[in-house]
């Protein structure tokens, strides 16, 4: 059997700690399948006392992960701290100019500094592996990297964040308000105690960004995406969805357009009777569409200690079953080298159209503004419906809830920036995408 091959760790929290506790039990296992044993000799984490049920009784303790990364007798440099910037950022960096393999789930790091790294392994020969960077256990990476080659991809969407999935199931199915889900979230561990990075959907950005580059071939544009958050979403937008035949899900979506690549993180309509809108709580989905294979979509945990650290293993085993001098399959897919300058699209013409939801002065007159701004604006509608004054607005309100055809981003805006003119208007109208799955036509 093959030497060891020598793991350094650096970050000891959830994740790290579920890593060591699956090496250590599995140990045998992994020697047989991979062809060699695979051990832990070197750690890095902030607190030496803490408890953290492994035994690391025989590692050696490095206080600086850039000291493990320079000084480390290791083959494999895992980081798992986190962060774009900082000790995570100069410790890859480290190990590969080093020229170790290094194994990361650090999405913030790839979403800005993918291309430099990416080049640096490939300079030096190394692999940089991060399939736990996106969508936790499931295996998307490796299928954009390996497994679809040969197919042309057209479309990437679904649902990259657990925290948020997780509150809107529980708005549709406990009636509660988003504050209310909000602190349920952070009680389970679900959330942070800032949630901000999760819930404004920067986190599913860093993710479609990385993605979007594996599948088009593009340098990564993580500042370069459409990006709202779930805050704004209402209990009377879910319920209306409800009645309208949808679920709301935070979905990012990058696509091929003829006029650049289009990448968006957003509240979305899907059907009810959709394959992705049956995907609840924390669990992931992300379907990729190709000329070849068509539609593939795939779902799973997206975070946790053991999903997480799944996915950091299966990339360990990669490279302790790859050969020294073999041929390696490009970090993102394409070599660095040759990766094309990011064009943003302009936003498309939306299959299933705009859900509009607009709390208006009861007085005569009103809908038939409203449906003359959408008229000017060449938006043709599919519904437009008036609610009693008692369903969801105060007394001397009403609410009116449009759902349009395929039609442009401007001409929505356009068409709601006409009707907040005109003085009727209470609060901010909601404008919600609704998105179709390719087999729903």
């Amino acid at each position: 059997m093959a030497d060891a091959l020598k793991i350094g760790i650096a970050g000891l929290g959830t994740v790290g700690a579920s890593l060591v506790r699956i090496i250590q039990q599995k140990s045998n296992e992994l020697a047989v399948t991979c062809g060699r044993p695979i051990t832990i000799t070197a750690v890095s984490a902030r607190d030496r006392a803490r408890d953290r049920g492994i035994d690391l009784s025989a590692v050696t303790w490095f206080d600086r992960p850039e000291e493990l990364a320079e000084k480390g007798e290791i083959d494999v440099f895992v980081e798992l701290m986190g962060g774009a910037e900082g000790a995570a950022n100069i410790s890859v960096r480290t190990a590969l100019q080093r020229g170790l393999h290094v194994v990361t789930a650090n999405k913030a790091l790839l979403a800005y500094h993918g291309v430099e790294l990416a080049t640096i392994a490939e300079e030096k020969g190394s692999l940089l592996n991060f399939e736990a960077a996106v969508a936790g256990g499931i295996p998307v990476i490796k299928a954009l990297r390996e497994s679809l080659t040969g197919n042309s991809v057209s479309r990437i969407y679904g649902i990259m964040n657990g925290t948020c999935n997780y509150i809107l199931t529980k708005m549709e199915k406990e009636g509660l308000s988003f504050a209310e889900c909000l602190k349920e979230a952070q009680r389970l561990g679900y959330a942070e105690a800032d949630p901000a990075f999760d819930i404004e959907g920067n986190d599913t950005a860093h993710k479609l960004s990385i993605l979007t580059t594996l599948a088009f071939g593009n340098q990564i544009a993580a500042d370069d995406i459409y990006l709202e958050g779930i805050t704004n979403i209402s209990i009377e937008d879910i319920h209306a969805a409800a009645e309208l035949g949808y679920r709301i899900k935070l979905l990012g979506v990058a696509q091929r357009t003829d006029t650049g690549i289009e990448q968006r993180v957003h509240p979305t309509m899907v059907p009810v009777d959709s394959v992705i809108a049956q995907v609840d709580g924390v669990t992931n989905a992300v379907a990729i569409e190709s000329d070849v294979l068509g539609e593939l979509l795939m779902v799973g945990p997206g975070a946790g200690g053991n999903a997480t650290a799944s996915s950091v293993l299966g990339d360990i085993a990669d490279i302790a079953k790859s050969q020294p001098g073999a041929q390696r399959v490009p970090v993102l897919g394409h070599p660095a080298a040759t990766l094309e300058p990011y064009r943003k699209a302009q936003m498309q013409s939306h299959e299933g159209g705009y859900f509009i939801r607009l709390t208006v002065l009861d007085r005569t007159g009103v809908f038939a503004s409203v449906a003359t701004r959408m008229a000017e604006n060449n938006i043709s509608l599919e519904s437009i419906v008036q609610r009693s004054k008692q369903h969801l607005a105060p007394s001397h309100h009403q609410t009116i809830i449009l759902v349009t055809h395929a039609t442009m981003e401007e001409s929505v805006r356009k068409a709601v920036a006409s009707i907040k003119s005109e003085g009727y208007l209470f609060g901010e109208p909601q404008v919600i995408r609704i998105e179709r799955p390719k087999e729903e036509g």
